[in-house]
């Protein structure tokens, strides 16, 4: 990681990030590789809403506490 403040992945947004939205595509992932998005306050709920409808979210965490699984 840089010495950077992570930003939100929504699109557009530069407000830093809050919270981890830890997912995975199982038609392309393995089940235990979890690809992340970061969100902002503002953008949790649209980005968890948006990974959820498609069945890939699978935990949402803050990011002072998230830590990278092995292999991820």
């Amino acid at each position: 990681m840089s010495d950077e403040t992570p930003i939100c992945s929504a699109k557009g947004c530069r407000v830093d990030a809050v919270w981890v939205l830890a997912w995975n595509n199982p038609k392309l992932h393995t089940p235990q590789r979890r690809k992340t998005w970061l969100a902002c306050e503002e953008h949790r709920e649209h980005l968890s809403q948006f990974l959820g409808v498609r069945g890939f979210l699978k935990d949402v965490v803050p990011l002072k506490e998230w830590e990278s699984p092995e292999g991820a």
